[in-house]
């Protein structure tokens, strides 16, 4: 199977923007379909918001989608373009790739779960998969799973650069397999001692997911989450490697086939390495009313939704820094107060949602980052989180 791909070079990029509209008329230097914020509770972020997504695409980025909302106020608006080789503008109602937020709604599955008696946090997982879960992790219990505690390490996968990741791009990736490779290795640390934010415990938590309930992990996340919500335009791919429905395309700067640097479009990208940690398919839309229903205590319920706002007192394992993960969010001090989300990023596409633990301000995010994969966090996308909540 063979995907369309669009090639531009990274000058010929850098030289369509200073060339301006003439070059990209459908291109606006200001975001689109913005709204002001309905409270005067607080000043309004779309000032600094409009000002953080404005001028795209540039070398970051090439589109972004934002929602602000809560009890003081809301704000939407787009910037950039739905793909390079038209430059119309960037449609903000888009699908795209969230990535890791997938996370998110796997510990809210998995939360249900233990709700209902069906899974026991405490539990070893080797207990619920002993036919997949070696001797050596018989002590990773199903909350370390969900809380990075669990001291496996990554699988392996085909390649080492970008551009043998790009050829391997439609390989599909099988979970048990996944977890073989990363559980022949030996352990990282201890169960419960360190805290290694990995993929690898999610994608047991699939597995663990299906085995209680004997179902798909698509279907109940269908089922408990999508469903409910009226989330009609998020989904799980599975295998497909094309977004399906309205999207904007994602680039990826590489190594192109002429040996130049430049952006390819990845859009068609298979995300089976992910699965229940990062495959996800949605809009800004329906990850605000996913964002809002999580936080206001509706899909995770009574004491267990205190797990997601609950840090393991431990330490990172490669900079020692305290634990910052918790079942399925993560939690940053910006602008002096606790906020609480989930970024992600899968190739083109970068993506958050976030929220005080009041509710009184959400974020959602995508936007289409030209390195969605590289170290630290996009600019861009950055610089929208610094506008919506303040500095660390």
């Amino acid at each position: 199977m063979k995907s369309r791909t669009r090639l531009l070079t990274a000058a010929a990029l850098v030289a369509a923007l200073a060339a301006g509209p003439s070059v990209l008329p459908a291109v606006a230097s200001a975001p689109a379909a913005s709204a002001p914020a309905a409270s005067s509770a607080a000043p309004s972020p779309g000032p600094a918001l409009e000002a953080a997504i404005a001028g795209l695409p540039s070398a970051d980025a090439t589109a972004a989608l934002v929602r602000v909302g809560g009890k003081k106020g809301a704000w939407h608006g787009s910037s950039g373009v739905h793909d390079l080789a038209t430059g119309r503008p960037a449609d903000p109602a888009a699908r795209f790739r969230a990535g890791s937020v997938t996370k998110v709604f796997t510990a809210a599955v998995a939360l249900q779960l233990a709700r209902e008696g069906r899974l026991d946090l405490d539990r070893s997982a080797r207990s619920y998969l002993p036919e997949l879960i070696p001797a050596a992790y018989r002590g990773v219990t199903v909350r370390q799973l969900l809380n990075h505690t669990h001291g496996i390490p990554a699988p392996d996968f085909p390649g080492t650069t970008v551009e043998e990741w790009y050829a391997n791009r439609f390989q599909v990736h099988h979970p048990e397999d996944m977890v073989r490779s990363a559980t022949s290795k030996k352990r990282e640390f201890a169960p419960g001692e360190r805290q290694h934010y990995l993929n690898i415990g999610y994608t047991i938590t699939g597995l663990l997911i299906e085995r209680v309930t004997h179902d798909s992990y698509e279907r109940q996340v269908a089922r408990r989450v999508l469903g409910p919500l009226g989330l009609r335009n998020t989904y799980l791919p599975g295998a497909a490697p094309r977004i399906a429905g309205p999207h904007n395309h994602g680039y990826q700067t590489m190594r192109l086939d002429d040996g130049t640097t430049g952006l390819r479009d990845v859009s068609v990208w298979g995300a089976t390495d992910g699965w229940a940690a990062g495959d996800i398919i949605s809009t800004t839309a329906d990850l605000e009313r996913f964002t809002n229903a999580l936080f206001e205590g509706r899909v995770v319920r009574g004491p267990l939704l205190e797990e997601m706002f609950t840090l393991p007192g431990v330490t990172d394992f490669g900079t020692g820094e305290p634990a910052a993960y918790s079942v399925g969010l993560s939690m940053k001090v910006l602008g002096g107060r606790e906020v609480w989300g989930k970024t992600g990023g899968r190739w083109g596409y970068n993506a958050a949602i976030a929220s005080t633990r009041d509710g009184s301000r959400t974020l959602v995010y995508s936007v289409n980052s030209t390195d969605a994969k590289g170290q630290g966090m996009n600019p861009t996308a950055e610089t929208i989180m610094v506008a919506a909540y303040g500095r660390p």
